[in-house]
């Protein structure tokens, strides 16, 4: 893992489990990337995935209708998105005068598309398919569905895997505040209530 420098490096996650983690767990993305020169974002579901060599990569799917997938070819590298919770800090919570700021988690890969069809692109569709209905009670899988159903729902999209290139993974969480200030940020948060606020909290306890 390649993390290029643009974050402070107390604020990098170099923890590649931990990377891996955080992308299974907050797997709707946003992908970018040149449309006739102009970035473009799709936002869409991407499944952290393994190719032959073991390697990993990301697959996922777009509607044939959306442009995007036009102009793959002409993108040397594509950029995926990756966003956890995130939490407004207070400057009132310090204990000396210093500016607000915002927490946050985040991860950013950088990687080269290809197109995949016929059967490879089934194969990835029922992984994606059998992630998600895991914890349903009747859960849809793509293998029980009839061939031509498959068949005739495959024409109106285009599926890809990403080969991953480099990443950046953020982690946003007053590493640099000392112990006293680091907890009255964590009580800030607690004190706010909201759901991004309290995770934000819980992961700094963590």
């Amino acid at each position: 893992m390649n993390c290029p420098i643009h974050p402070p490096k107390y604020y990098k996650n170099e923890n590649l489990d931990s990377v891996r983690e955080f992308i299974n767990k907050n797997d709707f993305v946003i992908l970018i990337s040149q449309v006739d020169g102009k970035p473009w974002a799709t936002h869409i579901p991407l499944l952290l995935d393994k190719d032959v060599n073991d390697k990993d990569i990301l697959i996922g799917h777009i509607s044939r209708a959306n442009s995007q997938w036009k102009d793959f070819d002409a993108n040397e590298e594509m950029l995926v998105v990756f966003s956890g919770p995130n939490a407004y800090v207070s400057a009132s919570w310090y204990d000396h005068e210093n500016v607000p700021t915002w927490n946050y988690i985040a991860v950013h890969v950088y990687g080269r598309i290809h197109i995949i069809e016929g059967e490879f692109l089934i194969q990835q569709l029922s992984k994606l398919v059998d992630k998600y209905e895991s914890d349903m009670q009747r859960p849809v899988k793509v293998d029980k569905m009839t061939k031509e159903f498959v068949e005739s729902q495959i024409k109106g999209i285009v599926g890809f895997e990403i080969e991953i290139t480099d990443i950046q993974a953020v982690m946003k969480l007053s590493q640099n505040r000392d112990d006293k200030n680091y907890d009255r940020v964590i009580n800030g948060l607690e004190q706010k209530g909201d759901i991004n606020s309290l995770e934000i909290a819980r992961l700094m306890k963590k």
